[in-house]
């Protein structure tokens, strides 16, 4: 029987564990190089986005969103990398990988040329990994996006 190395590393890397949200696991990458690099896993073990019913998908879409916003707010990076693939892992799952100016592979894509990993101790995975946390807790209201700005202009206003 195979193992899918995705599902595996969810059950035997907490380390790594950003969050279990309603349709998705988001993990930090293990290497570093590029600061905030996640993953964020389909708990449904499919390999194509149109696999999941609209409402899934919908879903789905929301909580890489609100990954990627809680990385933008804690990295501050010039751009997010969005990649959905699976050619080598058939368990649906994107890498978004904050990206900035000064990043020696600047502008091209992270697989151009390889890079030297970059381990963090124990202690700067579990703070990356809070940050990410609290940030990702404050992007995920549930909420449609007009609701979100709504509320916040109401706040904004008082």
């Amino acid at each position: 029987m195979n193992i899918c190395p995705l599902c595996a590393k969810w059950a035997e890397e907490p380390e790594f564990r950003v969050a279990e949200l309603e349709w998705s696991f988001v993990l930090l990458n293990r290497d570093q190089f590029f600061p905030g690099y996640c993953f964020v896993v389909a708990k449904d073990h499919v390999t194509e986005l149109f696999h999941l019913d609209p409402a899934e998908r919908t879903i789905m879409v929301e909580e890489i969103s609100a990954v990627a916003a809680a990385l933008a707010a804690v990295f501050r990076p010039d751009k997010v990398n969005y990649e959905l693939l699976g050619n080598m892992v058939p368990h649906m799952h994107w890498h978004l990988v904050p990206r900035f100016r000064s990043d020696p592979l600047w502008p091209r894509p992270i697989w151009s040329e390889a890079h030297q990993e970059l381990i963090l101790t124990p202690a700067e995975y579990a703070e990356r990994v809070q940050l990410i946390r609290e940030s990702l807790a404050t992007h995920l209201f549930g909420m449609t996006r007009k609701e979100n700005v709504r509320q916040t202009e109401s706040r904004m206003t008082k």
